[in-house]
């Protein structure tokens, strides 16, 4: 069995464009969307389009995203 490769993809929320902005530094591959799950969806397929050119040694089965987001803090509402 393959060992598993873990790609990070950091995150950041624009609240002036309300989307999620992300990339992976690893492929490369950044990505716009309005979810977390829309932006992992894109960068994943982006992912597995790049990975024979940049990682030709990755085993797509063994391959994790793994996303670290960034956003400011929300108060609650009382």
């Amino acid at each position: 069995m393959p060992k598993s490769v873990i790609f990070t993809i950091s995150a950041a929320w624009d609240a002036e464009a309300s989307v999620w902005s992300g990339h992976c530094d690893d492929i490369p591959a950044a990505a716009d969307a309005p979810t977390l799950d829309e932006l992992l969806t894109k960068i994943s397929a982006m992912t597995l389009d790049l990975l024979p050119d940049n990682h030709p040694d990755v085993d797509p089965a063994s391959l994790f995203l793994q996303i670290t987001a960034l956003r400011d803090a929300e108060p609650t509402a009382a």
